[in-house]
């Protein structure tokens, strides 16, 4: 039997016994991973998890052609493991985190620079020392961005090396926003945790939200409603628009295209006043609820919600068609930034950015939960992989997007929407997925004997995502890095946790 048939098959969202969750060696394990990319799975998660026997490695393979989950875990680890990174160079973030939490070593990496730089032993951590690359000869210097930005924008470090206007390299240094996330889901207050979940990345509330709720009722074994399904997935939708909205209206911004920045400007605000539609906030707190959702839609507000997203995306039309109609919009957008598809594979790429290249990945279709199982979204990929092509994605998920809210408000299900899930199954571990509007959302988490929360392990899209910002840099101007950086918007702090 091959390794990677070894490890554990199981669904998005489908709790399984730990017990069942085969121990390998670590070189097994290693093996799973290679084998298992070289079949076209990738990894959507690689981690340390400590219990009563010491440190062992937890990995989570996908497969966006057969919609399969597979876990496994090694046997303990102590100081040190071979690193996977040369092999597979999706891994290379996954072991220099493993590193920096658990100081465990993987011998063989080719460069352990911080990724969020936690306080060790006690001690407060020198945010922002790290060993940076450095390119030396004649003509050849090197521009240092933030972390502090103009205007109001997170914090994150960018280190170019360059010649003349040219970028050779560059290199992204986060961890300025490190929260501790994932230890305070497990260590704090249980009726915390939501909140949690809603401010990791301000704005997916409604995806880690989403995630973190589909991975208790897995937990609990709890079934949620139909009209709860359709509903969070409505408000996933908006969250998706939203922001996709804003971003073609921030890329126009960034080359000076004043007509498409401030019409969508406007509509973004449209959407996160559908968002306030259902629950009262913009952003969509206090919307999920694990077992359902904390509010319901009568049928007047559902009409009311239709009309409003058939006006908007009409709208958003609009302001789109005039970035592709103007020449001087488009000679700034085509072949700038771009990826290829290889590239895309080779560092794990999520979302947009990734269907902009030609990967079809999108876990609504490859991994569906709730009303995605019956309800289906087309996927939107292009091929270019540059700044238009994850602009030109971006648009056609909000038109696809809006068809999708139109049909499930038009026709929503009977029943309630809310069930309280009932307590956790003991010795259990789930892996909860959602597309956000970045790409994929991973959650991992497992149960103690006595039914307790005992880890969490939370993957933002950004975390696989910040590496192709480098990369599409490389030969660029260094005057197009606001536009790069903008086509792939992502997250700081859902990358600092």
């Amino acid at each position: 039997m091959s390794a990677a048939r070894e490890l554990l098959r199981t669904q998005n969202g489908a709790a399984v016994p730990a017990g069942e969750v085969p121990r390998l060696e670590v070189p097994e394990l290693q093996a799973a991973l290679v084998e298992g990319s070289l079949r076209g799975e990738r990894v959507a998660a690689l981690f340390g998890a400590r219990g009563p026997d010491g440190v062992s490695l937890v990995a989570v393979l996908v497969s966006d052609r057969d919609g399969a989950v597979r876990i496994g875990r090694s046997s303990p680890v102590t100081d040190s493991f071979p690193a996977l990174t040369p092999s597979l160079s999706s891994v290379h973030l996954f072991e220099r985190e493993i590193f920096e939490q658990h100081g465990l070593r993987p011998e063989g990496h080719p460069w352990l620079k911080p990724v969020r730089f936690p306080p060790r032993g006690g001690a407060p951590a020198a945010i922002g020392i790290a060993d940076f690359y450095k390119v030396e000869g004649d003509e050849v210097h090197e521009v240092a961005v933030g972390p502090v930005h103009a205007g109001v924008i997170e914090p994150g470090h960018f280190r170019f090396q360059c010649h003349g206007e040219n970028v050779m390299h560059l290199e992204i240094s986060l961890g300025y926003q490190h929260r501790g996330v994932e230890r305070a889901v497990v260590e704090g207050e249980a009726r915390r945790r939501l909140h949690y979940f809603e401010t990791l990345a301000g704005d997916t509330t409604i995806g880690h939200a989403t995630a973190y709720a589909q991975l208790v009722e897995g937990l609990a074994d709890c079934r949620v409603s139909a009209r709860a399904h359709a509903l969070r997935a409505v408000a996933l939708e908006l969250e998706r628009m939203a922001n996709h909205t804003g971003d073609l209206g921030a890329l126009a911004g960034d080359v000076g295209f004043l007509p498409t920045a401030a019409f969508c400007g406007r509509l973004r605000g449209d959407w996160l006043n559908l968002s306030a539609e259902l629950c009262g906030n913009r952003f969509g707190r206090g919307f999920v609820r694990p077992g359902g959702i904390g509010f319901d839609v009568a049928a007047e507000r559902a009409e009311r919600m239709v009309a409003a997203i058939t006006r908007a995306i009409g709208e958003v039309g609009q302001s789109a068609d005039l970035l592709w109609e103007t020449p001087s919009v488009m000679s700034r957008f085509e072949d700038t930034g771009p990826l290829s598809r290889e590239q895309a594979e080779e560092i794990g790429l999520v979302g947009p950015a990734a269907r902009a290249c030609g990967l079809a990945r999108d876990v609504r279709t490859s991994h569906p939960t709730g009303i995605y199982r019956v309800a289906q979204i087309p996927t939107a990929t292009w091929h270019s992989g540059d700044v238009f092509a994850r602009a030109y994605v971006r648009w056609l998920e909000v038109r696809r997007s809006a068809e999708f809210a139109c049909d499930q408000l038009s026709s929503l299900p009977a029943g309630e929407v809310r069930a309280r899930p009932p307590a956790l199954e003991p010795d259990h571990v789930c892996v909860s997925l959602v597309e956000g509007w970045r790409g994929e959302i991973c959650h991992v988490g497992w149960t103690d004997a006595s039914g307790r929360l005992a880890g969490y392990k939370i993957v933002d899209p950004s975390f696989h995502n910040w590496m192709g910002v480098a990369l599409a840099l490389r030969g660029q101007q260094i005057s197009d890095f606001p536009l790069c950086n903008k086509s792939f918007n992502l997250s700081y702090c859902g990358f600092d946790l």
